[in-house]
């Protein structure tokens, strides 16, 4: 089973991420997915996408000793309908990961750096954070966590209609294989500031950036 990569960090959360090769019957077969899940996913146009969700019920089942029920609340955050454990989940067309945490709210994020992420810049990030952005081969991958590491957050937050580049600021960083970030989420409605520390990776052309937590 190719499961990719498991973490156990320091604050209790698990960081799972599994790569996906197999085929959608393949799947099935290892993913023991409940039936009213496979309903819905079986309902799922794309393969490629029927085969992340199926990775995703496949991952549950080698990170859970028993069955887990994942469902979603309305506005798309996922949670466990036995379990008091929180998660975040996310999905590429190779990858899928999750991230667990039993106290704290968490968001994951993870990307494919063959894409092109310029984009990102004027659609999320602020006047302050493109000029911290790095004139070089860096730039796509540097978009890139940035914008995994504000979905991280708008996943933890489980808000609605939140701005990215007016309302999560990151500090400067320059991209490594591995590393640390620090954001800020700013309310103005309800006047007040709450900040993060993230972490991410970047593999097999992919970045994952993940949260847990956050101080208010």
């Amino acid at each position: 089973m190719p499961l990719y990569l498991k973490k156990e960090l320091e604050d209790k959360s698990t960081v799972a991420v599994w790569k996906v090769t197999e085929t959608e019957q393949e799947l099935l077969d290892l993913s023991s997915t409940p039936s009213d899940e496979l309903e819905e996913i079986s309902l799922t146009r794309s393969e490629s996408l029927r085969r992340q969700r199926l990775a995703v019920r496949a991952l549950l089942n080698c990170l859970f000793d028993e069955k887990v029920y994942l469902s979603h609340h309305d506005n798309g955050k996922p949670y466990l309908e036995n379990s008091v454990t929180n998660i975040s989940i996310t999905h590429t067309e190779k990858y899928v990961a999750v991230i667990l945490n039993d106290n704290e709210d968490v968001g994951i994020d993870c990307e494919s750096l063959d894409r092109d992420f310029s984009a990102v810049e004027a659609k999320a990030l602020s006047d302050e954070e493109i000029d911290d952005l790095e004139d070089d081969e860096k730039r796509n991958e540097q978009l890139a966590i940035y914008w995994c590491a504000k979905e991280a957050i708008f996943k933890r937050l489980s808000l609605f209609n939140v701005d990215f580049a007016e309302q999560i600021e990151l500090e400067r960083f320059r991209p490594k294989g591995e590393g640390e970030l620090e954001a800020t989420f700013i309310d103005d409605k309800e006047d007040y500031e709450q900040d993060f520390e993230l972490s991410y990776i970047t593999f097999d052309r992919h970045v994952l950036v993940w949260v847990v937590g956050g101080e208010r």
